[in-house]
């Protein structure tokens, strides 16, 4: 690679409906692309996505112009990369190790050929259900089922617990067979969380992401060993890059799995590090996106597909923006195409 060219845009997705969490309701989301090119071949740009989530990700997002630029400069100057400092900017280093592979690769946003890129191979998904009220929550669930998912995430926690139960209750009492999982995002107290967790563990859902608040290893840890409920951590692995503290971590909390997202841990180099520290410890995970546009999904949903996990991934289209980029993703049934579906045994092409 020889002489860069490298700068960076801001592009402001607008959701098409306000999404509620357990920290509030969400309108728009920033995302930044660091798009890098070789002075001898400007027509071959490599894109990638740097996509903080204000109070989620360390990132300090009114840093985060400043630091682009510093890395834009550092690339101009063929300084090496490895010596940027960007431990703190977790949504830079995806983006930087996505635009410098998407450069690699030719600029065609194909950075991990595989089956799933073929077209011969799909990806399982969950269908995502926000908060909102009861009557929202269950038009969603019911366009999903009807959809053909067979694996719902639901998130939780921003409304009377009572009134979650009872919805869940409500869906599993219709449907017996199909998997549930809830995300609270960290919405219960130590105090109140194990008996919430009996209550939920009664409804045989698969799994409930960060039922409290990350950073609180022993309390988490008792949870995860008295709760009948199996527990994945999500915000506990964010801000964690050294491998001895990621051991120390999971061998505290023993949980039952982890979810990792590429683009809030670093990258997908820190992404498999974590998958790899979780596997000697015999802990399960799924990758999940984090309100990226198309692009960084495009990305995260190529290199989920090579790791050849056989669980249900939290992977979607981005159909949650009314400004969103063109995609080679499509759902179908519950399961993540790319480019090609096989319909009535022929190939098409999605536009």
């Amino acid at each position: 690679m020889g002489l860069l060219s490298a700068y960076w845009k801001k592009h402001v997705l607008q959701f098409v409906r306000p999404s509620g969490t357990s920290r509030g309701v969400l309108t728009e989301k920033p995302s930044w692309f660091l798009c890098i090119s070789d002075i001898t071949q400007p027509e071959v740009i490599g894109t990638g996505e740097c996509a903080p989530i204000a109070g989620l990700s360390i990132d300090d997002v009114s840093m985060i112009e400043t630091k682009l630029d510093q890395v834009c400069e550092h690339l101009q100057q063929r300084k090496d990369i490895h010596t940027l400092e960007l431990s703190g900017f977790p949504s830079i280093r995806f983006g930087l190790e996505m635009a410098l592979l998407d450069l690699k690769t030719g600029g065609k946003k194909l950075l991990f050929p595989s089956a799933f890129t073929q077209g011969k191979k799909a990806i399982p998904i969950n269908g995502l259900i926000w908060m909102g009220d009861i009557p929202y929550m269950q038009a969603q669930i019911d366009d999903k089922l009807n959809q053909g998912f067979r694996c719902l995430k639901i998130k939780i926690g921003a409304m009377n617990f009572d009134q979650e139960y009872t919805l869940l209750r409500s869906i599993r009492d219709q449907y017996p067979d199909i998997e549930i999982r809830v995300d609270a995002n960290g919405a219960f107290s130590p105090k109140e969380a194990l008996d919430k967790l009996e209550c939920l563990a009664q409804l045989k859902l698969h799994s409930i992401e960060q039922p409290i608040r990350s950073g609180q290893l022993n309390e988490m840890a008792w949870l995860c060993e008295k709760s009948k409920l199996p527990i994945a951590l999500d915000e506990e692995l964010i801000g964690i890059h050294d491998i001895h503290a990621q051991y120390e971590l999971l061998n505290t909390i023993r949980p039952q799995y982890i979810v990792i997202k590429p683009s809030l841990v670093g990258g997908f180099a820190a992404a498999t590090q974590w998958i790899q520290v979780a596997q000697d410890l015999n802990i399960h995970y799924w990758i999940t996106s984090a309100l990226e546009s198309n692009s960084g999904l495009n990305a995260i949903a190529q290199w989920c597909a090579t790791m050849d996990n056989p669980m249900i991934q939290g992977l979607g289209t981005g159909q949650l923006y009314s400004n969103n980029f063109p995609s080679p993703l499509c759902i179908q049934h519950g399961f993540l195409y790319y480019i090609e579906l096989r319909r009535n045994n022929e190939i098409y092409q999605i536009s």
